[in-house]
Protein backbone atom coordinates (compact mmCIF):
# COMPACT_ATOMS: atom_id res chain seq x y z
CA UNK A 1 0.00 0.00 0.00
CA UNK A 2 1.22 3.49 -0.73
CA UNK A 3 2.33 5.67 2.13
CA UNK A 4 -0.76 7.47 3.37
CA UNK A 5 1.13 10.76 3.60
CA UNK A 6 2.17 10.68 -0.05
CA UNK A 7 -1.00 10.67 -2.09
CA UNK A 8 -1.16 12.04 -5.60
CA UNK A 9 -0.79 15.73 -6.42
CA UNK A 10 -3.54 18.32 -6.64
CA UNK A 11 -5.62 18.06 -9.81
CA UNK A 12 -6.15 21.62 -10.98
CA UNK A 13 -8.63 20.49 -13.65
CA UNK A 14 -11.18 19.81 -10.90
CA UNK A 15 -9.91 22.05 -8.07
CA UNK A 16 -9.95 25.42 -9.85
CA UNK A 17 -13.31 25.02 -11.65
CA UNK A 18 -14.80 23.93 -8.30
CA UNK A 19 -13.42 27.02 -6.55
CA UNK A 20 -14.72 29.19 -9.41
CA UNK A 21 -18.24 27.72 -9.11
CA UNK A 22 -18.27 28.09 -5.32
CA UNK A 23 -17.16 31.73 -5.50
CA UNK A 24 -19.40 32.41 -8.49
CA UNK A 25 -22.45 31.36 -6.47
CA UNK A 26 -21.57 32.54 -2.96
CA UNK A 27 -20.20 36.02 -3.76
CA UNK A 28 -23.31 37.25 -5.66
CA UNK A 29 -25.53 35.79 -2.93
CA UNK A 30 -23.46 37.63 -0.32
CA UNK A 31 -23.54 40.94 -2.24
CA UNK A 32 -27.18 40.75 -3.34
CA UNK A 33 -28.91 38.53 -0.77
CA UNK A 34 -32.50 39.61 -1.44
CA UNK A 35 -32.52 39.23 -5.22
CA UNK A 36 -30.33 36.13 -4.97
CA UNK A 37 -32.71 34.51 -2.50
CA UNK A 38 -35.67 35.30 -4.75
CA UNK A 39 -34.07 33.69 -7.81
CA UNK A 40 -33.00 30.62 -5.86
CA UNK A 41 -36.49 30.20 -4.37
CA UNK A 42 -38.05 30.43 -7.83
CA UNK A 43 -35.66 27.81 -9.19
CA UNK A 44 -36.29 25.53 -6.23
CA UNK A 45 -40.06 25.97 -6.58
CA UNK A 46 -39.80 25.08 -10.26
CA UNK A 47 -37.70 21.98 -9.56
CA UNK A 48 -39.86 20.59 -6.76
CA UNK A 49 -43.19 21.78 -8.15
CA UNK A 50 -42.74 20.34 -11.65
CA UNK A 51 -40.51 17.38 -10.90
CA UNK A 52 -41.61 16.38 -7.41
CA UNK A 53 -42.94 13.11 -8.80
CA UNK A 54 -39.48 12.35 -10.20
CA UNK A 55 -37.80 12.77 -6.81
CA UNK A 56 -40.38 10.41 -5.28
CA UNK A 57 -40.05 7.75 -7.98
CA UNK A 58 -36.27 7.98 -7.72
CA UNK A 59 -36.50 7.37 -3.97
CA UNK A 60 -38.67 4.28 -4.14
CA UNK A 61 -36.80 2.98 -7.18
CA UNK A 62 -33.45 3.29 -5.40
CA UNK A 63 -34.70 1.30 -2.40
CA UNK A 64 -36.07 -1.47 -4.64
CA UNK A 65 -32.90 -1.59 -6.77
CA UNK A 66 -30.58 -1.91 -3.77
CA UNK A 67 -32.67 -4.64 -2.15
CA UNK A 68 -32.66 -6.55 -5.46
CA UNK A 69 -28.90 -6.07 -5.73
CA UNK A 70 -28.16 -7.19 -2.15
CA UNK A 71 -30.48 -10.19 -2.15
CA UNK A 72 -29.73 -11.27 -5.71
CA UNK A 73 -26.86 -13.04 -7.41
CA UNK A 74 -24.46 -10.09 -7.09
CA UNK A 75 -24.88 -9.72 -3.33
CA UNK A 76 -21.75 -11.79 -2.57
CA UNK A 77 -19.45 -9.88 -4.89
CA UNK A 78 -16.59 -8.55 -2.81
CA UNK A 79 -15.58 -4.92 -3.25
CA UNK A 80 -11.92 -5.80 -3.62
CA UNK A 81 -9.61 -8.63 -4.55
CA UNK A 82 -9.22 -11.81 -2.50
CA UNK A 83 -6.31 -10.32 -0.55
CA UNK A 84 -8.29 -7.18 0.36
CA UNK A 85 -9.43 -7.56 3.96
CA UNK A 86 -11.72 -4.95 5.59
CA UNK A 87 -9.69 -1.96 6.72
CA UNK A 88 -11.82 -1.25 9.82
CA UNK A 89 -13.73 -3.26 12.39
CA UNK A 90 -17.44 -3.67 11.70
CA UNK A 91 -18.37 -1.33 14.57
CA UNK A 92 -16.00 1.44 13.46
CA UNK A 93 -17.06 1.01 9.83
CA UNK A 94 -20.76 1.41 10.67
CA UNK A 95 -19.96 4.28 13.06
CA UNK A 96 -18.13 6.21 10.33
CA UNK A 97 -20.97 5.59 7.86
CA UNK A 98 -23.61 6.81 10.31
CA UNK A 99 -21.75 9.82 11.70
CA UNK A 100 -20.55 10.97 8.29
CA UNK A 101 -24.03 10.77 6.82
CA UNK A 102 -26.18 12.25 9.58
CA UNK A 103 -23.99 14.60 11.57
CA UNK A 104 -25.41 17.52 13.50
CA UNK A 105 -28.75 17.52 11.65
CA UNK A 106 -30.30 14.78 13.74
CA UNK A 107 -29.36 16.60 16.96
CA UNK A 108 -31.69 19.38 15.77
CA UNK A 109 -34.50 17.61 14.04
CA UNK A 110 -35.04 14.53 16.20
CA UNK A 111 -36.37 16.78 18.98
CA UNK A 112 -38.56 19.14 16.95
CA UNK A 113 -39.56 17.52 13.65
CA UNK A 114 -42.44 15.51 15.19
CA UNK A 115 -43.73 18.79 16.65
CA UNK A 116 -43.75 20.36 13.18
CA UNK A 117 -45.80 17.42 11.91
CA UNK A 118 -48.08 17.68 14.94
CA UNK A 119 -48.74 21.35 14.09
CA UNK A 120 -49.13 20.81 10.32
CA UNK A 121 -49.99 17.13 9.83
CA UNK A 122 -50.19 15.24 6.52
CA UNK A 123 -53.14 13.40 4.99
CA UNK A 124 -55.65 16.18 5.78
CA UNK A 125 -55.56 15.41 9.51
CA UNK A 126 -56.60 17.99 12.07
CA UNK A 127 -53.75 19.87 13.72
CA UNK A 128 -52.94 18.75 17.29
CA UNK A 129 -55.23 15.71 16.99
CA UNK A 130 -54.44 12.22 18.29
CA UNK A 131 -54.05 11.00 14.71
CA UNK A 132 -51.66 13.85 13.98
CA UNK A 133 -49.54 12.78 16.97
CA UNK A 134 -49.34 9.19 15.71
CA UNK A 135 -48.35 10.20 12.18
CA UNK A 136 -45.87 12.78 13.51
CA UNK A 137 -43.60 10.04 14.80
CA UNK A 138 -44.18 7.85 11.72
CA UNK A 139 -43.15 10.57 9.26
CA UNK A 140 -40.03 11.36 11.26
CA UNK A 141 -38.91 7.76 10.84
CA UNK A 142 -39.94 7.74 7.18
CA UNK A 143 -37.98 10.86 6.24
CA UNK A 144 -34.84 9.62 8.01
CA UNK A 145 -35.09 5.92 7.16
CA UNK A 146 -34.67 3.57 4.23
CA UNK A 147 -34.92 6.03 1.35
CA UNK A 148 -32.28 8.54 2.55
CA UNK A 149 -29.82 5.76 3.26
CA UNK A 150 -30.58 4.18 -0.12
CA UNK A 151 -29.65 7.48 -1.81
CA UNK A 152 -26.41 7.48 0.19
CA UNK A 153 -25.65 3.85 -0.63
CA UNK A 154 -26.26 3.79 -4.37
CA UNK A 155 -23.20 5.78 -5.53
CA UNK A 156 -20.93 4.06 -2.99
CA UNK A 157 -21.13 0.65 -4.69
CA UNK A 158 -19.98 1.57 -8.24
CA UNK A 159 -17.31 3.89 -6.79
CA UNK A 160 -15.95 1.13 -4.54
CA UNK A 161 -16.19 -1.39 -7.37
CA UNK A 162 -14.17 0.79 -9.73
CA UNK A 163 -11.55 1.48 -7.03
CA UNK A 164 -11.07 -1.95 -5.50
CA UNK A 165 -12.18 -4.50 -8.12
CA UNK A 166 -11.11 -2.81 -11.33
CA UNK A 167 -8.34 -0.76 -9.67
CA UNK A 168 -9.18 2.35 -11.68
CA UNK A 169 -7.31 5.44 -10.43
CA UNK A 170 -9.34 8.38 -9.16
CA UNK A 171 -11.71 8.62 -6.17
CA UNK A 172 -14.45 10.35 -8.15
CA UNK A 173 -17.97 9.95 -9.43
CA UNK A 174 -16.74 10.33 -13.01
CA UNK A 175 -14.49 7.27 -12.62
CA UNK A 176 -17.39 5.16 -11.33
CA UNK A 177 -19.47 6.25 -14.34
CA UNK A 178 -16.77 5.13 -16.78
CA UNK A 179 -18.71 1.93 -17.49
CA UNK A 180 -21.21 4.13 -19.37
CA UNK A 181 -19.30 7.33 -20.19
CA UNK A 182 -16.15 5.57 -21.40
CA UNK A 183 -13.32 7.95 -22.27
CA UNK A 184 -15.66 10.93 -21.84
CA UNK A 185 -15.23 10.44 -18.08
CA UNK A 186 -11.69 11.81 -18.51
CA UNK A 187 -12.83 14.88 -20.45
CA UNK A 188 -14.99 17.91 -19.81
CA UNK A 189 -18.06 15.81 -18.97
CA UNK A 190 -16.22 14.09 -16.11
CA UNK A 191 -14.80 17.39 -14.87
CA UNK A 192 -18.28 18.95 -14.93
CA UNK A 193 -19.70 16.04 -12.95
CA UNK A 194 -16.95 16.21 -10.32
CA UNK A 195 -17.26 20.01 -10.06
CA UNK A 196 -20.99 19.71 -9.35
CA UNK A 197 -20.18 17.13 -6.68
CA UNK A 198 -17.69 19.49 -4.99
CA UNK A 199 -20.23 22.33 -5.00
CA UNK A 200 -22.87 20.04 -3.51
CA UNK A 201 -20.54 18.99 -0.71
CA UNK A 202 -19.64 22.59 0.17
CA UNK A 203 -23.31 23.54 0.18
CA UNK A 204 -24.13 20.53 2.33
CA UNK A 205 -21.51 21.47 4.86
CA UNK A 206 -22.89 25.00 4.82
CA UNK A 207 -26.24 23.59 5.92
CA UNK A 208 -24.58 21.68 8.74
CA UNK A 209 -22.82 24.85 9.91
CA UNK A 210 -26.03 26.83 9.65
CA UNK A 211 -27.80 24.34 11.91
CA UNK A 212 -24.96 23.74 14.32
CA UNK A 213 -23.56 27.16 15.16
CA UNK A 214 -26.85 28.74 16.42
CA UNK A 215 -27.75 25.56 18.33
CA UNK A 216 -24.44 25.23 20.19
CA UNK A 217 -24.17 29.00 20.65
CA UNK A 218 -27.56 29.05 22.39
CA UNK A 219 -26.64 26.08 24.59
CA UNK A 220 -23.16 27.33 25.52
CA UNK A 221 -24.40 30.88 26.17
CA UNK A 222 -26.95 29.50 28.62
CA UNK A 223 -24.37 27.41 30.46
CA UNK A 224 -21.78 30.23 30.60
CA UNK A 225 -24.25 33.03 31.31
CA UNK A 226 -23.31 34.93 28.13
CA UNK A 227 -25.32 36.68 25.44
CA UNK A 228 -25.26 35.07 21.98
CA UNK A 229 -23.29 37.16 19.49
CA UNK A 230 -21.52 36.86 16.15
CA UNK A 231 -18.17 36.92 17.95
CA UNK A 232 -19.21 34.01 20.16
CA UNK A 233 -20.42 32.14 17.05
CA UNK A 234 -16.98 32.60 15.50
CA UNK A 235 -15.26 31.28 18.63
CA UNK A 236 -17.38 28.14 18.40
CA UNK A 237 -16.69 27.80 14.68
CA UNK A 238 -12.94 28.16 15.26
CA UNK A 239 -13.03 25.41 17.90
CA UNK A 240 -14.89 23.19 15.44
CA UNK A 241 -12.39 23.94 12.71
CA UNK A 242 -9.53 22.99 15.00
CA UNK A 243 -11.22 19.73 16.00
CA UNK A 244 -12.12 18.47 12.55
CA UNK A 245 -8.90 19.88 11.11
CA UNK A 246 -6.90 17.67 13.47
CA UNK A 247 -9.09 14.70 12.58
CA UNK A 248 -8.51 15.28 8.86
CA UNK A 249 -4.77 15.73 9.47
CA UNK A 250 -4.47 12.35 11.17
CA UNK A 251 -6.51 10.64 8.43
CA UNK A 252 -8.97 7.77 8.46
CA UNK A 253 -7.57 5.34 11.02
CA UNK A 254 -6.16 7.77 13.61
CA UNK A 255 -8.60 10.65 13.19
CA UNK A 256 -11.98 10.08 11.58
CA UNK A 257 -12.44 6.54 12.93
CA UNK A 258 -11.67 7.51 16.53
CA UNK A 259 -13.92 10.58 16.41
CA UNK A 260 -16.79 8.50 14.98
CA UNK A 261 -16.40 5.85 17.70
CA UNK A 262 -16.54 8.56 20.40
CA UNK A 263 -19.58 10.04 18.71
CA UNK A 264 -21.52 6.78 18.84
CA UNK A 265 -20.69 6.20 22.52
CA UNK A 266 -21.83 9.71 23.46
CA UNK A 267 -25.04 9.39 21.44
CA UNK A 268 -25.93 6.02 23.00
CA UNK A 269 -25.26 7.43 26.47
CA UNK A 270 -27.60 10.38 25.96
CA UNK A 271 -30.28 8.25 24.29
CA UNK A 272 -30.29 5.76 27.18
CA UNK A 273 -30.46 8.61 29.68
CA UNK A 274 -33.50 10.19 28.01
CA UNK A 275 -35.17 6.80 27.68
CA UNK A 276 -34.58 6.11 31.38
CA UNK A 277 -35.74 9.45 32.80
CA UNK A 278 -38.55 9.95 30.30
CA UNK A 279 -41.88 8.14 29.87
CA UNK A 280 -40.14 4.90 28.87
CA UNK A 281 -43.25 2.83 28.13
CA UNK A 282 -44.87 5.65 26.14
CA UNK A 283 -41.71 6.08 24.07
CA UNK A 284 -41.45 2.35 23.31
CA UNK A 285 -45.16 2.03 22.47
CA UNK A 286 -44.98 5.15 20.31
CA UNK A 287 -42.02 3.74 18.40
CA UNK A 288 -43.76 0.41 17.82
CA UNK A 289 -46.95 2.10 16.64
CA UNK A 290 -45.23 4.61 14.37
CA UNK A 291 -42.96 1.94 12.88
CA UNK A 292 -46.03 -0.13 12.03
CA UNK A 293 -47.70 2.88 10.39
CA UNK A 294 -44.60 3.57 8.31
CA UNK A 295 -44.10 -0.03 7.16
CA UNK A 296 -47.78 -0.51 6.34
CA UNK A 297 -47.93 2.71 4.30
CA UNK A 298 -44.37 2.86 2.96
CA UNK A 299 -45.22 2.72 -0.76
CA UNK A 300 -48.08 5.20 -0.43
CA UNK A 301 -45.93 7.62 1.60
CA UNK A 302 -43.12 7.23 -0.93
CA UNK A 303 -45.29 8.28 -3.88
CA UNK A 304 -47.83 10.65 -2.28
CA UNK A 305 -48.07 13.99 -4.10
CA UNK A 306 -51.51 15.05 -2.75
CA UNK A 307 -52.75 15.95 -6.28
CA UNK A 308 -56.42 16.51 -5.41
CA UNK A 309 -56.30 18.49 -2.18
CA UNK A 310 -53.03 20.07 -3.38
CA UNK A 311 -51.64 20.39 0.11
CA UNK A 312 -48.02 21.48 0.47
CA UNK A 313 -46.88 18.73 2.85
CA UNK A 314 -45.22 16.47 0.20
CA UNK A 315 -43.36 19.43 -1.33
CA UNK A 316 -42.41 21.02 2.00
CA UNK A 317 -41.17 17.83 3.57
CA UNK A 318 -40.80 14.62 1.54
CA UNK A 319 -39.69 16.10 -1.77
CA UNK A 320 -37.50 18.66 0.00
CA UNK A 321 -35.82 15.89 2.00
CA UNK A 322 -35.37 13.63 -1.01
CA UNK A 323 -33.73 16.50 -2.90
CA UNK A 324 -31.46 17.15 0.05
CA UNK A 325 -30.39 13.51 0.43
CA UNK A 326 -29.70 13.26 -3.32
CA UNK A 327 -27.57 16.41 -3.23
CA UNK A 328 -25.52 14.97 -0.38
CA UNK A 329 -25.36 11.44 -1.85
CA UNK A 330 -22.17 11.88 -3.94
CA UNK A 331 -20.19 12.99 -0.90
CA UNK A 332 -21.44 10.04 1.14
CA UNK A 333 -20.92 7.65 -1.76
CA UNK A 334 -17.29 8.70 -2.14
CA UNK A 335 -16.59 8.54 1.59
CA UNK A 336 -18.32 5.20 2.19
CA UNK A 337 -16.65 3.68 -0.87
CA UNK A 338 -13.23 4.69 0.46
CA UNK A 339 -13.79 2.95 3.83
CA UNK A 340 -15.53 -0.17 2.44
CA UNK A 341 -12.63 -2.10 0.89
CA UNK A 342 -13.08 -5.82 1.42
CA UNK A 343 -16.81 -5.66 2.18
CA UNK A 344 -19.39 -7.39 0.00
CA UNK A 345 -22.17 -5.55 -1.83
CA UNK A 346 -24.67 -7.17 0.51
CA UNK A 347 -22.74 -6.04 3.59
CA UNK A 348 -22.62 -2.48 2.32
CA UNK A 349 -26.32 -2.31 1.43
CA UNK A 350 -27.40 -3.79 4.75
CA UNK A 351 -25.01 -1.59 6.74
CA UNK A 352 -26.57 1.55 5.29
CA UNK A 353 -30.21 0.54 4.93
CA UNK A 354 -30.50 -1.40 8.19
CA UNK A 355 -27.99 0.12 10.62
CA UNK A 356 -28.24 3.65 9.21
CA UNK A 357 -32.04 3.62 9.32
CA UNK A 358 -32.14 1.97 12.74
CA UNK A 359 -29.81 4.60 14.17
CA UNK A 360 -32.07 7.41 12.96
CA UNK A 361 -35.21 5.62 14.11
CA UNK A 362 -33.84 5.33 17.64
CA UNK A 363 -33.12 9.08 17.77
CA UNK A 364 -36.61 9.97 16.58
CA UNK A 365 -38.30 7.39 18.79
CA UNK A 366 -36.53 8.49 21.98
CA UNK A 367 -35.90 12.21 21.54
CA UNK A 368 -38.94 12.86 19.37
CA UNK A 369 -41.14 10.74 21.60
CA UNK A 370 -39.91 12.60 24.68
CA UNK A 371 -40.63 16.01 23.12
CA UNK A 372 -44.06 14.95 21.85
CA UNK A 373 -44.98 13.61 25.28
CA UNK A 374 -44.06 16.97 26.84
CA UNK A 375 -46.46 18.60 24.38
CA UNK A 376 -49.32 16.12 24.84
CA UNK A 377 -49.05 15.99 28.62
CA UNK A 378 -48.95 19.76 28.96
CA UNK A 379 -45.60 19.69 30.77
CA UNK A 380 -44.11 22.05 28.15
CA UNK A 381 -45.71 23.87 25.24
CA UNK A 382 -43.04 22.81 22.79
CA UNK A 383 -45.09 23.95 19.81
CA UNK A 384 -45.39 27.53 21.06
CA UNK A 385 -41.67 27.82 21.81
CA UNK A 386 -40.80 26.36 18.41
CA UNK A 387 -43.06 28.78 16.52
CA UNK A 388 -42.02 31.84 18.51
CA UNK A 389 -38.32 31.30 19.26
CA UNK A 390 -37.02 28.72 16.77
CA UNK A 391 -35.21 25.40 16.99
CA UNK A 392 -32.21 26.22 19.27
CA UNK A 393 -34.40 27.74 21.97
CA UNK A 394 -36.82 24.81 21.71
CA UNK A 395 -34.10 22.17 22.12
CA UNK A 396 -32.72 24.10 25.10
CA UNK A 397 -36.19 24.26 26.72
CA UNK A 398 -36.66 20.50 26.23
CA UNK A 399 -33.29 19.69 27.80
CA UNK A 400 -34.07 21.96 30.77
CA UNK A 401 -37.02 19.74 31.69
CA UNK A 402 -34.63 16.88 32.52
CA UNK A 403 -32.92 16.04 35.82
CA UNK A 404 -29.36 17.44 36.07
CA UNK A 405 -30.25 19.75 33.22
CA UNK A 406 -26.96 21.67 33.18
CA UNK A 407 -24.92 18.47 32.98
CA UNK A 408 -27.19 17.12 30.24
CA UNK A 409 -26.75 20.34 28.26
CA UNK A 410 -22.96 20.12 28.56
CA UNK A 411 -22.99 16.50 27.31
CA UNK A 412 -25.33 17.52 24.49
CA UNK A 413 -22.97 20.35 23.47
CA UNK A 414 -20.09 17.88 23.40
CA UNK A 415 -22.16 15.49 21.30
CA UNK A 416 -22.98 18.30 18.85
CA UNK A 417 -19.30 19.20 18.56
CA UNK A 418 -18.29 15.64 17.76
CA UNK A 419 -21.31 15.06 15.49
CA UNK A 420 -20.51 18.02 13.28
CA UNK A 421 -16.77 17.33 13.34
CA UNK A 422 -17.36 13.81 11.97
CA UNK A 423 -19.35 15.27 9.08
CA UNK A 424 -16.86 18.06 8.39
CA UNK A 425 -13.79 15.84 8.49
CA UNK A 426 -15.50 13.37 6.13
CA UNK A 427 -16.38 16.24 3.78
CA UNK A 428 -12.84 17.69 3.82
CA UNK A 429 -11.40 14.23 3.22
CA UNK A 430 -13.70 13.58 0.25
CA UNK A 431 -13.06 17.03 -1.23
CA UNK A 432 -9.32 16.41 -1.00
CA UNK A 433 -9.76 13.02 -2.67
CA UNK A 434 -11.89 14.34 -5.53
CA UNK A 435 -9.40 17.14 -6.25
CA UNK A 436 -6.35 14.84 -6.18
CA UNK A 437 -4.92 13.52 -9.43
CA UNK A 438 -5.54 9.79 -9.98
CA UNK A 439 -5.65 8.91 -6.28
CA UNK A 440 -6.02 5.17 -5.75
CA UNK A 441 -8.32 3.57 -3.22
CA UNK A 442 -5.23 2.48 -1.30
CA UNK A 443 -3.90 6.01 -0.74
CA UNK A 444 -4.97 8.99 1.32
CA UNK A 445 -4.89 12.49 -0.18
CA UNK A 446 -1.96 14.66 0.79
CA UNK A 447 -2.28 16.38 4.13
CA UNK A 448 -1.90 19.89 2.78
CA UNK A 449 -4.82 19.33 0.40
CA UNK A 450 -6.95 18.00 3.27
CA UNK A 451 -6.13 20.98 5.49
CA UNK A 452 -6.71 23.40 2.61
CA UNK A 453 -10.26 22.13 2.21
CA UNK A 454 -10.83 22.17 5.97
CA UNK A 455 -9.88 25.85 6.08
CA UNK A 456 -11.88 26.66 2.93
CA UNK A 457 -14.99 25.09 4.46
CA UNK A 458 -14.54 27.19 7.59
CA UNK A 459 -13.99 30.41 5.61
CA UNK A 460 -17.04 29.83 3.41
CA UNK A 461 -19.10 29.06 6.52
CA UNK A 462 -17.97 32.22 8.33
CA UNK A 463 -18.62 34.42 5.31
CA UNK A 464 -22.09 33.06 4.64
CA UNK A 465 -23.14 33.23 8.30
CA UNK A 466 -21.91 36.83 8.47
CA UNK A 467 -23.79 38.09 5.41
CA UNK A 468 -26.84 35.88 5.81
CA UNK A 469 -26.39 34.04 2.52
CA UNK A 470 -26.33 30.57 4.02
CA UNK A 471 -29.97 29.71 3.33
CA UNK A 472 -29.67 30.58 -0.36
CA UNK A 473 -26.58 28.40 -0.77
CA UNK A 474 -28.37 25.52 0.96
CA UNK A 475 -31.31 25.86 -1.41
CA UNK A 476 -29.11 26.21 -4.50
CA UNK A 477 -27.32 23.03 -3.45
CA UNK A 478 -30.63 21.18 -3.32
CA UNK A 479 -31.48 22.42 -6.83
CA UNK A 480 -28.39 20.46 -7.95
CA UNK A 481 -30.27 17.32 -6.92
CA UNK A 482 -32.48 17.43 -10.02
CA UNK A 483 -29.68 16.79 -12.57
CA UNK A 484 -28.12 14.34 -10.11
CA UNK A 485 -31.12 12.00 -10.47
CA UNK A 486 -30.06 10.85 -13.97
CA UNK A 487 -26.48 10.70 -12.66
CA UNK A 488 -27.60 8.14 -10.07
CA UNK A 489 -29.22 6.21 -12.91
CA UNK A 490 -25.98 6.29 -14.90
CA UNK A 491 -24.04 5.00 -11.88
CA UNK A 492 -26.49 2.13 -11.39
CA UNK A 493 -26.30 1.25 -15.08
CA UNK A 494 -22.51 1.47 -15.04
CA UNK A 495 -22.38 -0.86 -12.03
CA UNK A 496 -24.62 -3.45 -13.68
CA UNK A 497 -22.52 -3.40 -16.86
CA UNK A 498 -19.31 -3.92 -14.89
CA UNK A 499 -20.85 -6.72 -12.82
CA UNK A 500 -22.22 -8.42 -15.92
CA UNK A 501 -18.89 -8.19 -17.71
CA UNK A 502 -16.89 -9.50 -14.76
CA UNK A 503 -19.24 -12.00 -13.14
CA UNK A 504 -22.45 -12.36 -15.12
CA UNK A 505 -21.71 -15.40 -17.30
CA UNK A 506 -19.92 -17.20 -14.50
CA UNK A 507 -22.80 -16.73 -12.10
CA UNK A 508 -25.26 -18.16 -14.60
CA UNK A 509 -23.10 -21.26 -15.07
CA UNK A 510 -23.36 -24.22 -12.67
CA UNK A 511 -19.58 -24.15 -12.29
CA UNK A 512 -16.98 -21.39 -12.42
CA UNK A 513 -13.77 -21.57 -14.41
CA UNK A 514 -10.52 -21.16 -12.49
CA UNK A 515 -8.01 -18.64 -13.89
CA UNK A 516 -10.40 -17.49 -16.58
CA UNK A 517 -8.85 -14.67 -18.55
CA UNK A 518 -11.17 -11.72 -19.02
CA UNK A 519 -11.16 -10.08 -22.40
CA UNK A 520 -10.10 -6.50 -22.75
CA UNK A 521 -13.69 -5.46 -23.21
CA UNK A 522 -14.63 -7.06 -19.93
CA UNK A 523 -12.40 -5.19 -17.54
CA UNK A 524 -9.88 -2.42 -17.31
CA UNK A 525 -7.59 -4.72 -15.36
CA UNK A 526 -7.46 -7.21 -18.22
CA UNK A 527 -6.56 -4.41 -20.59
CA UNK A 528 -3.52 -3.75 -18.41
CA UNK A 529 -2.40 -7.37 -18.75
CA UNK A 530 -3.79 -8.76 -15.49
CA UNK A 531 -6.42 -11.46 -15.16
CA UNK A 532 -9.24 -12.53 -12.89
CA UNK A 533 -9.07 -15.82 -11.04
CA UNK A 534 -12.29 -17.30 -9.76
CA UNK A 535 -12.69 -19.89 -7.07
CA UNK A 536 -15.58 -22.21 -6.39
CA UNK A 537 -19.21 -21.34 -6.93
CA UNK A 538 -20.38 -18.43 -4.78
CA UNK A 539 -21.87 -19.15 -1.38
CA UNK A 540 -22.69 -17.03 1.69
CA UNK A 541 -19.44 -18.17 3.29
CA UNK A 542 -17.32 -17.42 0.22
CA UNK A 543 -18.00 -13.97 -1.27
CA UNK A 544 -17.04 -13.49 -4.88
CA UNK A 545 -13.82 -11.58 -5.40
CA UNK A 546 -11.55 -10.66 -8.25
CA UNK A 547 -7.94 -11.80 -7.98
CA UNK A 548 -5.06 -10.27 -9.80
Amino acid sequence: MSNINHGSALDGRVFWPSIAVILGVTIPLALFPESGNLIIKQLFGFATGNFGWLYLIAGLGTVVFLLWLALGRYGHVRLGRAEDLPEFSYFSWVAMIFCGGIGIAIANWAWVEPIYYFDGPPRGLASHSKEAAEWALAYGQFHWGLTPWAFYCLPAIPIAYSMYVRRQPGVRLSVAARGILGDKANGWLGILLDTVVVFGIVGGVGTSLGLAVPLVSTMASNVLGLQPSFGFDMVILCLWTGLFGLSVWFGLSKGIKILSDINVYLAVLLLLFVLAIGPTLIIINGWSNSFGLMVNNFVQMSLWTDPIAKGSFPQDWTIFYWAWWIAYAPMMGLFVARISRGRTIRELVFAELIWGSLGCWVFFAVWGGYALDLQLSGALDVSAILNQQGIPATVLAILQTMPMANLVIVVFILLCFVFLATTLDSAAYVLASVTSRELSGYEEPRRWIRITWALLLAVVGIGLIKVGGLKAVQTSTIIVALPLIPVLGILAWSLLRMLEQDFGKRLSSPTLTVDSVASSSQSAAAAEGSHYAYGAAPSPAAPLSSNQ
